[in-house]
């Protein structure tokens, strides 16, 4: 008898401990989301053309492997046995279907649900249906869930979305868990045992340094401004997330986009795009797919970058790589060109001599022994990876 009631406490006890799957992040997620581009208006045959257009364009071999929908995906209502379903208009062959089809393409199957009691699109929430959506999910196969923040009234986050972490290992299947709570409660401080990712702040618009057009929006430019700082809190397995990317939507010029694409690289973000992939021009394509840009974001040694210099005409940002390499970013962060130059001395965590490699024209520039000059479009960037010569 006592040991029965010793297997029965010290189960009891596992639940209540923290518990998250490890290693199903190890760098940052890529993938694709549905929202950015087609908010609600989604449907099963929007996913298969996008996942076809991924692989056309090579997304998929350069590491864009979660295909993610977003809000607006369910019926209204749960089915009578309270569990959630699957819009029959938009997904008439049911989300297992769906994930067994990417699954079968080479895609990893992602989801969205809600901490409150309603999506933000007004759909049932996960509030007090935890254990049973976990359920759900592992039996339709999915391996990324993204967790919003609507509809919670006073609900502890920290709490809550533990709630969530414990539902999904007990469900037993791996599920990445990322946590979209805009930053309001600085999980970066205590989400590293509870999620995979989480957000930072708020969403983000396709605007590089003005004011969107949606109230509940940031530019790109505000929440890089805001990653200042968290670096330390990031690495394998915990992310930090600024949301997003917008490469390539509406909104951004392609030096914007480029930009962006170049920042959240150096931050060691997760890359979602979330451009309609279909009608991509080359110029996108190729900032998607730049194997060496994504090699920084990727890298494994898994440190987020951070800021090393800030002026109104110029940024400096830097992230340290594995094998003694550093990636670093010069920005103007001006509304008009600018004649730049980095003297390499300047970068104080640099000890010795390096390979300089322009990352954006694919060139190698020399050394660090001679000054990079050249001109810098409003909003843009040069790109570089410094390689350690061994004397």
């Amino acid at each position: 008898m006592k040991t029965v009631l010793a297997a029965f406490f010290c189960g009891l006890l596992s639940l209540t401990q923290a518990q998250k799957f490890e290693g199903l992040a190890p760098t940052p997620p890529m993938g694709w989301n549905t929202w950015n581009t087609f908010a609600g208006n989604i449907s099963e045959s929007l996913i298969k053309e996008i996942a076809q257009a991924m692989i056309d364009s090579g997304m998929q071999k350069a590491g864009y492997v979660y295909i993610i929908i977003d809000d607006c995906w369910s019926a209204k209502e749960r089915d009578a046995d309270g569990n959630l379903v699957a819009d029959p208009a938009k997904f008439p062959s049911g989300m297992k279907a769906l994930g067994d089809w990417l699954h079968e393409k080479g895609f990893k199957f992602g989801i969205y649900g809600c901490a409150g009691r309603k999506t933000c699109g007004g759909y049932p929430g996960g509030r007090g249906h935890e254990f049973q959506d976990a359920r759900t999910y592992a039996s339709w196969g999915v391996d990324y869930l993204k967790y919003d923040w609507c509809e919670t009234g006073t609900a502890d986050a920290r709490e809550t979305y533990k709630i969530m972490r414990d539902a999904l290992y007990a469900a037993g299947r791996p599920i990445v868990f990322s946590m979209c709570e805009w930053g309001q409660n600085k999980p970066w401080e205590w989400a590293q045992e509870v999620a995979h990712l989480w957000r930072t702040t708020g969403d983000i618009g396709p605007c590089w340094d003005c004011k969107p057009k949606k109230e509940w929006e940031n530019s790109i430019k505000s929440i890089l401004d805001r990653q200042v700082g968290l670096e330390k809190y990031a690495g394998p397995d915990h992310w930090n997330d600024p949301d997003m990317l917008q490469v390539g939507c509406e909104g951004l010029s392609l030096e914007e986009s480029r930009s962006h694409f170049t920042l959240w690289c150096i931050l060691t973000a997760p890359l979602i795009a979330g451009n309609d992939v279909r009608n991509m021009n080359p110029e996108i394509r190729d900032i998607l797919t730049n194997r060496e840009a994504v090699a920084v974001n990727q890298d494994p040694l898994g440190k987020q970058g951070f800021r090393f210099f800030c002026a109104p005409e110029k940024e400096i940002w830097a992230k340290e790589l594995s094998n003694g390499d550093w990636a670093v970013c010069l920005l103007n962060p001006a509304n008009q060109p600018a004649e730049m130059t980095l003297p390499w001395n300047d970068l104080t965590f640099l000890r010795g001599t390096f390979r300089v490699r322009n990352i954006w024209s694919k060139k190698d520039l020399g050394t660090t022994e001679e000054i990079f000059r050249g001109k810098i479009a409003p909003h843009g960037v040069a790109f570089f990876r410094l390689s350690p010569i061994t004397p």
